[in-house]
């Protein structure tokens, strides 16, 4: 028999069970449950279900340590862990069973950073063997790495809305489609973004960047403020007369943990501060730079471009022009001249976004205008693509 687990406490978060199993038919259960029994698991959960009801229910509560889900008979398999891995934390292992003996499904099911697929009736040993692998976190040497994605947002000088724009699209990424967001503001003098969300910063993400070596899962899980659900929050309020030297290592050190927690990791990011952080700017993520239509951000985006650099396959910079048509502003022609290209993304000017901003995350919630602002830059981040419109005669016969 094989020993019972030590399986690390600070694993899964709190609420989680260690082990979900979504699997259909008895058999298959019956095989799995003697596997975990023999590892010692005692508070394994089954559920009668596939792989699409495993992200109905993940969407609403914490993932487990190992998730073991069953495709048999779904059309498509690999789309359907695509859409699991979106609800599900990084960390969590994926254990796959099915009913199909094909190995361009399992490539792409390993691709997608399942630990493993088996092929139905399963064998014992072997969901014993990869069960334990995960439940140890032994899972550098089958799976490849699945972590989260990387934002940054840059407002190219103060004033343009770029807080606006991190808190808002992290809210809704977290609260809508149900993904694990985790906001950073590196403004640690002066930044609104727990202003925003109606919360008080602490100094925990002061002492994450002085002390990286203290930083591990317990200390993120008592540091991070938690919005909601699905949002969590670092954010330092310190003295003016003392600012926090922000090390690009001990930056980067933070970001690779949060990578394995956070499907989504918002950083809201002054220019003083991404001046000191080129490198991180230039690993693979979005860079949000967020200007108004002025003369002054005109030029200031032409030149965060080019220190940035050209997009790469897995690197790109958005360029979010917010506040369009306000007084002020340049003609769009004379814009995109100045700043050398147009803009990818135009949020539009309306007295109700501004007033939804002075209430903060509750006023934004009501502020239609702002989502609609926000919807482009949404689509870009998850990936969604805008189905085409039917022409009019065919939406009224079909």
């Amino acid at each position: 028999m094989t020993d019972t687990l030590t399986i690390p406490t600070t694993a899964a978060r709190p609420g989680a069970t260690t082990v979900q199993v979504f699997v259909p038919d008895t058999e298959t259960a019956a095989t799995i449950r003697q596997a975990l029994g023999s590892l010692g698991v005692a508070d394994a959960e089954f559920v009668s279900g596939n792989a699409v009801s495993a992200t109905e229910r993940l969407s609403r509560q914490p993932s487990p340590r190992l998730l073991i889900v069953d495709v048999s008979g779904l059309d498509n398999p690999a789309d359907a862990i695509d859409a699991l891995a979106e609800v599900c934390e990084p960390n969590t292992g994926v254990i796959v069973v099915g009913d199909r003996n094909d190995i361009v499904l399992y490539r792409e099911l390993k691709q997608a950073g399942v630990f493993e697929y088996f092929f139905k009736p399963v064998v014992g040993t072997l969901v014993t063997r990869a069960c334990s692998a995960v439940l140890t976190g032994n899972l550098e040497a089958q799976a490849p790495a699945r972590t989260g994605k990387v934002v940054f947002v840059l407002g190219v000088r103060g004033g343009v809305g770029a807080t606006t724009i991190a808190v808002n699209t992290a809210w809704y990424l977290a609260e809508a489609r149900q993904r694990w967001v985790m906001l950073v503001d590196l403004d640690m003098q002066g930044g609104d973004a727990a202003l925003q969300l109606d919360v008080s910063p602490s100094h925990a993400l002061r002492e994450a960047l002085e002390h990286p070596e203290r930083v591990d899962k317990l200390f993120l899980e008592r540091a991070a403020i938690h919005i909601d659900h699905r949002i969590d929050l670092l954010a330092s309020l310190e003295s003016i007369a003392d600012p926090v030297d922000v090390q690009e290592a001990a930056f980067r050190s933070l970001l690779d943990k949060l990578l394995n927690r956070y499907r989504f990791i918002f950083i809201d990011l002054p220019p003083t501060v991404a001046a000191l952080l080129l490198p991180a700017l230039q690993m693979p993520s979005t860079c949000v730079l967020v200007s108004n239509a002025s003369l002054a951000c005109a030029r200031d985006m032409a030149r965060w471009r080019e220190w940035i650099g050209p997009n790469t396959p897995d690197r790109s910079t958005v360029h979010v022009l917010n506040q369009h048509g306000a007084p002020g502003s340049l003609p769009d022609a004379e814009f995109a001249r100045a700043a050398g290209r147009p803009a990818d993304i135009v949020i539009p000017y309306d007295k109700e976004i501004s007033t939804a901003n002075m209430l903060g995350i509750k006023g934004a919630q009501q502020s239609m205008a702002l989502k609609r602002g926000l919807a482009p830059l949404l689509r870009h981040l998850s990936g969604e693509q805008v189905a085409p419109s039917r022409p009019l005669l065919r939406r009224l016969f079909g």
